[in-house]
């Protein structure tokens, strides 16, 4: 088997399933108002996560942000808040991130950094606004040329929305009011939905059909291969550093996944040292919920259509509602393993 798609399945520890009518992974509600109450809240599911949310608590854009995973910028503000994260390969085997929140918009998230050269096609099909440090001006014409809100750090008008973190060292100090820049946009229009997500007791995909395996290592390069280990109390996938040390939030609580999506991408030279993952095409996906694994086909048909992760006989994945991270790992530098622990 190809090095990156290196998969060593085994036992692991699994939800497990019963006869009971309506499914549910540990610490998720898919129905909020199964607590009695006088006076239920009227709910609807999140485009982005797939999760039951007060009605009308929707109605505003995207943010999408370029997110600093330098160790100077650890731990990174509003992550643990964001309905998907994106990790991707940047230069010297590094990587950063490009989040995605709408169910939650925090008060802050940072810090941001420069844009690479697959993040238009990342993030255009979201609509919204995206926030960055700036980049490359090729990068960031790119970025302007999708449409999106663009609210890059340092331009006139955005004093209000960015400033510089007196406890961080440049340039890793980039701290964006998320809930403020969201506020001031009210008149762009809420996103689409981003996957399928399992509701109404259906059983998401991976832990209906896939292999168990309780860790994910995604691998970027040599000396970057970050992980991932399933608890399951709480239905959730635990992230690690590539040192094996925990994963923390501004509030030192691990950041967490309920889907883990290894998508395997090219990367491609035209920019130098700047690597550029391929993101529109189609490619071989793992898809990991519950403590399961599955192997799927990820197609992306243009930069503005979301991606559809597919099985072999062509079925939609579901996912379970909760926030996806996706991990774009480069064929050609890293590898994907899905282990028993």
């Amino acid at each position: 088997m190809k090095k990156n798609l290196l998969v060593a399945l085994g036992v692991a520890s699994v939800v497990t399933l019963t006869g009971c009518a309506g499914f549910q992974l540990p610490g998720l509600n898919l129905d909020p108002n199964s607590t009695p109450s006088a006076t239920p809240t009227a709910v609807e599911n999140a485009p982005l996560s797939g999760a039951p949310v007060p009605v009308g608590s929707l109605d505003h854009p995207v943010l999408m942000a370029k997110i600093d995973n330098s160790p100077e910028a650890r731990p990174q503000v509003g992550l643990n808040d964001a309905d998907i994260v994106f990790e991707e390969l940047v230069e010297g085997g590094l990587s950063r991130y490009l989040a995605v929140w709408h169910s939650v918009i925090p008060a802050e998230i940072g810090p941001v950094r420069s844009i690479r050269p697959m993040d238009p096609d990342i993030a255009l099909p979201f609509g919204g606004v995206i926030t960055y440090s700036g980049g490359q001006q090729r990068f960031v014409q790119m970025m302007i040329d999708t449409g999106l809100k663009n609210v890059i750090d340092g331009q006139s008008g955005t004093e209000e929305f960015t400033y510089r973190s007196d406890t961080m060292i440049a340039p890793h100090d980039v701290i964006v009011r998320a809930a403020t820049l969201i506020d001031s946009l009210a008149d762009i229009a809420p996103p689409p939905p981003a996957f399928e997500f399992a509701g109404d007791g259906a059983i998401p995909t991976a832990l209906a059909e896939g292999t168990a395996a309780g860790r994910l290592i995604t691998s970027f390069s040599g000396y970057n291969s970050p992980s991932w280990v399933f608890d399951a109390e709480s239905g959730m996938y635990g992230r690690l550093q590539a040192g094996g040390e925990t994963d923390v939030d501004e509030n030192q609580q691990q950041l967490t996944a309920r889907n883990v999506v290894a998508q395997m991408v090219e990367e491609s030279s035209e920019y130098g040292y700047v690597p550029h993952a391929l993101v529109v095409g189609e490619g071989v996906a793992w898809i990991s919920t519950g403590g399961k694994t599955v192997e799927a086909t990820w197609t992306k048909t243009a930069p503005d259509a979301m991606t559809v992760f597919t099985l072999a006989n062509g079925d939609i994945v579901n996912l379970a509602p909760g926030r996806t991270w996706i991990e774009l790992v480069p064929t050609t530098s890293g590898y994907f393993e899905a282990k028993r622990r």
